[in-house]
């Protein structure tokens, strides 16, 4: 289980995530959603230990991030949507396969896995051609198959199809739902509502770095008479959680 419990994180005057607690199961895709600023990629730098709380405690997998960051490191798998950050000049699957050593794998077990990846995402055509020249959906394939090539039981994605085509995106969620099917823990940080329906068996708002609603989809649609799940987050972040 992934369990964020009470966490702040302060940057001098600035509250990023107030006392925020929540959890994500084992076979769950949880949508962690908020517009620009509330706290979402803050949150996700939290849980991969790229960032420290200043008040709370988060667990994955029954390790702590601030006295276990190494163990918590071996068990996610993230990726920020924004930043690919993969080196021009190597391979597809050199980029994948020094990820792979920098985890401690052996080759034997870096080739295995690397095949499943291949044929997951659809990189047979280009994984042995240099990355410098990849279109924005290659390089996220990469991106992803780098950052789970050492088969993290939590995966933590942050907005995983901006700037993809249809085709691509429908790779990547078909991604997402097999990690689920594989019981792994998921957090989805996504503007996409169309995304956040297809993916997500909960959602959790933030607004301001404090959790202002959660629940399934179908729950809070039901709880705001409004089947329009982009006008229930309107609403929300509008104000009028109170109403």
């Amino acid at each position: 289980m992934l369990a964020i419990k009470n966490i702040s994180k302060e940057f001098k005057d600035i509250k990023a995530v107030d006392n925020l607690s929540f959890h994500v199961s084992e076979g769950e895709i949880v949508g962690l959603l908020g517009e620009n600023g509330a706290g979402k990629t803050t949150t996700l730098r939290m849980i991969s230990t790229m960032l420290k709380p200043t008040k709370g405690t988060i667990e994955v997998n029954g390790y702590d991030v601030i006295r276990e960051p190494s163990k918590v490191r071996g068990e996610i798998g993230i990726l920020f949507g924004g930043d690919v950050g993969l080196y021009d000049r190597l391979s597809a699957r050199e980029n994948i396969e020094y990820f792979g050593r920098l985890y401690g794998m052996t080759q034997e077990k870096i080739n295995k896995k690397m095949e499943e990846l291949i044929k997951d995402l659809g990189m047979e055509e280009y994984i042995d051609r240099k990355a410098g020249k990849f279109s924005r959906g290659m390089k996220q394939k990469v991106s992803i198959a780098r950052s789970i090539i050492h088969s993290p039981k939590v995966m933590l994605f942050d907005e995983p199809s901006t700037g993809l085509d249809v085709s691509a995106t429908r790779i990547i969620h078909e991604f997402i739902l097999k990690c689920k099917n594989e019981n792994k823990i998921i957090l989805l940080s996504s503007h996409s509502m169309t995304e956040v329906e297809k993916l997500c068996d909960r959602i959790i708002i933030i607004q301001k770095g404090r959790l202002i609603e959660e629940g399934t989809i179908e729950q809070l649609k039901k709880k705001y008479d409004n089947y329009n799940l982009e006008e229930v987050f309107i609403k929300l972040i509008g104000g009028n959680v109170h109403e």
